[in-house]
């Protein structure tokens, strides 16, 4: 995980957009990972997003981070399909306003309606249940394209990965 997360804060730490495939089992710590990546991007002035391709993944996600950050006066939001109305209206004005700094969600996140005030990390789990036009959709709500970073836990050799995800850094929690 430390090895993982100082090729990450190296990364952002560049003006280069990261582009980084994070792969473990798990239980391995994609997710504490994927946190720590967050925070960095929020002390640098940025909001981040965590899309998953299922409302149970999303929520897990939403359940762990949040009891992860507790303590940190984050705010942290989750929208889904079965967000309702009333909550989606606030969302969309604290993503706009920027004072939400860390959305989790599933497809809902590609809406035309969500818009960010300054997305600086987009991180998406299980990026092959995704299709190219979807996940380009997401770092497009932004002038400047955020840095990305796909978690997986299926093995995926690096000639496979290369061909399906373009040129891309592989981190790998052992």
């Amino acid at each position: 995980q430390k090895k993982v997360l100082k090729e990450i804060r190296n990364d952002m730490g560049t003006n280069a957009q990261m582009n980084r495939l994070l792969q473990g089992d798990v239980g391995s710590g994609k997710t504490i990972v994927a946190l720590m990546a967050m925070l960095i991007a929020l002390d640098n002035g940025f909001q981040s997003c965590l899309m998953a391709p299922t409302e149970i993944l999303a929520t897990q996600h939403f359940n762990g981070l949040t009891e992860l950050a507790k303590d940190l006066n984050i705010n942290i939001k989750l929208l889904t399909g079965s967000t309702k109305t009333a909550e989606r209206k606030i969302i969309h004005e604290e993503l706009e306003n920027g004072s939400l700094d860390i959305i989790i969600g599933t497809h809902a996140l590609l809406e035309d309606k969500v818009q960010f005030q300054n997305l600086g990390l987009a991180i998406i789990d299980e990026q092959h249940r995704f299709g190219v036009e979807q996940r380009s959709k997401l770092w497009q709500k932004n002038e400047i394209p955020p840095h990305i970073l796909v978690m997986t836990a299926t093995p995926i050799p690096r000639t496979l990965a290369m061909s399906l995800y373009g040129d891309l850094d592989i981190s790998v929690i052992d």
